[in-house]
């Protein structure tokens, strides 16, 4: 077990709140139909002035409360988001800013494995912290996903909200009995195509095809296909993080998964066979929040009692790719 704690935990919730009975009128949809369909009833979005490094850095000043830190007293800043605020430079660096300490020389870079993102990070940065590379971490996904969602496309625009979810990791004490006790990965490139932004890196060249740059400008997702790979692969990637993890999630306390959509949690419930509550659920308010899905599902957990310390919790996600990822700790 790689001997690393969360210390704090932190959200920020944008200002533009968008019930789904507003979204029923936008797409000439029966009333309740989006609420029924998606499960979701209001999600958050980001307006003109609230920058994806803005929420980062708010979500990041409550973690950092929550631990008893100041900025400062970080030696590393990392941005787990699926899509930048800009292609160069990093999300991270745009962050350290706003966070007003631009001066500071803190190392901060981007890890990026779509809605897997946190994972990556969290298990990257753990054991950095746990080989003495640093001591106390920023990790923050911040995503403003209406940005990038077609107008026309009900069935997935009504799925996805904006937000950031933050954690500030460092070394645990013996005494805490915090640790992360396994983590695992998996990708099936066969999927690639399944969800997909195709433009805003160098496939797509806007000086030789700017109404190709433009089309390809927006979020693009094969739902039923996704679901239907997922459930496949699911079952035996679980039995694979839960051996990584020494453990079985029968004697998990909570589950944190990624609020992909209510099918999938649902799918997951019924796959693991777990008793109601066990799975922690922030979607009929947040809906799908990418990348900050889960950061933002595990902050809910910890201020509202459901994950307490000692508790052992799995985070539980599936990204673009097609990927699945998945940690194991002692909170």
């Amino acid at each position: 077990m790689l001997s690393v704690q969360i210390l704090g935990t932190g959200e920020y919730v944008p200002s533009h709140c968008v019930y789904s009975s507003a979204l029923d009128e936008r797409w000439h949809k029966p009333a309740g139909w989006i609420a029924r369909h998606a499960g979701i009833e209001r999600r958050y979005y980001a307006t003109e002035d609230e920058t994806s490094s803005l929420m980062a850095a708010r979500a990041a000043h409550s973690a950092l409360v929550a631990a008893g830190l100041e900025a400062g007293e970080l030696d590393c800043i990392v941005s787990a988001c699926s899509v930048m605020e800009q292609a160069i430079p990093c999300s991270a660096v745009l962050i350290q800013r706003q966070l007003g300490l631009g001066e500071s020389g803190i190392p901060a870079f981007d890890i990026n494995a779509t809605c897997l993102s946190f994972l990556a990070a969290l298990d990257t940065m753990s054991m950095a912290i746990a080989a003495g590379r640093y001591r106390r971490v920023l990790i923050v996904s911040s995503e403003i996903a209406s940005a990038g969602l077609r107008e026309d496309d009900a069935d997935t625009a009504m799925l996805f909200g904006d937000g950031a979810g933050a954690v500030v990791l460092g070394p645990a004490s013996k005494e805490s009995g915090a640790g992360i006790r396994g983590a695992h990965f998996e990708t099936y490139a066969v999927g690639a195509e399944l969800c997909q932004v195709r433009s805003g890196g160098t496939r797509i060249r806007p000086r030789g095809n700017m109404q190709a740059f433009l089309d390809g400008a927006c979020f693009e997702m094969h739902g039923r296909h996704t679901y239907r790979m997922a459930a496949q692969r699911l079952p035996a990637f679980l039995e694979r993080l839960s051996a990584c993890a020494g453990t079985s999630l029968d004697h998990i306390d909570r589950i944190i998964p990624h609020q992909a959509s209510a099918k999938a949690l649902a799918h997951l419930e019924a796959l693991l066979g777990v008793p109601a509550g066990k799975l922690v659920k922030v979607l009929v308010e947040r809906g799908n929040q990418m990348a900050a899905s889960i950061p933002v599902t595990l902050h809910h957990a910890v201020t509202t009692g459901k994950v307490k310390r000692g508790d052992a919790v799995a985070l539980i996600g599936s990204g673009a790719g097609l990927s699945f990822g998945g940690a194991i700790l002692t909170y």
